[in-house]
């Protein structure tokens, strides 16, 4: 027996999750950014809403969300009536610390003339105080059907947010965060990149700065470039977002090269996010076995925090899993 996790020693722990998968009649959701050997059991791969979806149509108990603690939150929010577990309770975002829900509401109570969008990537509370949440993939759309007139707050993304502003010709108030893995990219070593693969189109998520997006050819969600990679002329792609995505890129493409873009250092390992890295194989097995750490939710929260997804949804649902901001 591990005496510091309670797994005993030898344990197979596949075949162990398998089981406790069918006993507690579970659902196993793994992000695009998961290890490799998370994502290849799980019964959905994919972006973070598209997952929670999925998870909401099946029969399951319990979900299983090995992703981040707002993802499993959204999860909980969709599916009130299902046990949702995350593997480690200490993942979280950079993007969800950025944006505390006290600053927030004090800051849309500084502007009453916005309405207020939010990136999904924020927490269940933020979400209640949203008029609507956008994903990358439908926040485009969602931003076409909105007055130009109507002074428009965006959070907690500020290059997301910048990027759409850029390309819609919109001018919005940002909330200014970013995600740590895409702040990462260098852009120094990312021309140095491009320079030895003269031929390779660089596709980004609009989450990376304007000085990584501007190099790209192809500006999208993590299910947006994994489709331009099954699709892309050429053998070569290089890759600016969380690099466990190209696990399922050479799984679609093997007969093509991924190239992760590089960070300050010269290589991709400093864009591993180290919130996602937290969701082990171990920590699966415990959270099926014991059904916890749980997601727990008020009502009260989740019925506001639900308000502002279903007008996303009534506004854009055919791009939720698209993943297509487009190319530049």
């Amino acid at each position: 027996m591990n005496a510091f996790t309670g797994i005993p020693q030898g344990i197979d722990l596949r075949g162990e999750i398998e089981r406790l998968r069918k006993e507690r009649n579970a659902v196993i959701l793994g992000h695009y950014y998961q290890s490799p050997e998370i994502q290849d059991l799980s019964d959905f791969v994919g972006d973070s809403l598209e997952l929670s979806r999925k998870a909401a149509e099946t029969d399951a108990d319990v979900i299983a969300f090995c992703g981040v603690r707002f993802m499993a939150e959204t999860a909980k929010i969709l599916s009130p009536d299902k046990i949702v577990v995350l593997p480690d309770m200490d993942a979280g975002c950079s993007l969800e610390d950025s944006c505390p829900p006290a600053q927030f509401k004090a800051f849309r109570e500084a502007h009453p003339d916005h309405i207020a969008l939010s990136y999904i990537n924020c927490s269940a509370e933020v979400k209640a105080l949203s008029d609507i949440i956008v994903t990358s993939s439908s926040a485009e759309k969602i931003l076409s059907q909105i007055p130009l007139d109507q002074k428009i707050i965006f959070g907690p993304d500020k290059h997301l947010g910048g990027y759409l502003a850029r390309k819609l010709g919109r001018e919005m108030l940002l909330w200014p965060g970013v995600c740590i893995v895409h702040e990462a990219f260098s852009e120094t070593e990312l021309l140095k990149l491009k320079a030895q693969h003269p031929d390779a189109p660089v596709a980004a998520h609009p989450e990376c700065p304007p000085y990584i997006v501007d190099h790209a050819d192809y500006v999208g969600s993590t299910s947006g470039i994994l489709d331009f990679a099954k699709t892309m002329p050429g053998n070569t792609l290089i890759v600016a977002t969380e690099p466990h995505i190209i696990h399922q890129m050479e799984k679609a493409v093997p007969d093509k090269q991924f190239i992760g873009a590089p960070g300050a250092d010269g290589n991709c390992n400093c864009n591993i996010c180290p919130y996602m890295a937290l969701n082990t194989m171990e920590k699966l097995y415990l959270a099926l076995r014991d059904l916890q750490p749980r997601i727990e939710m008020d009502e009260t929260l989740r019925l506001g925090a639900k308000k502002s997804l279903d007008r996303m949804l009534e506004m854009a649902s055919a791009t939720v899993g698209q993943g297509d901001l487009g190319a530049r």
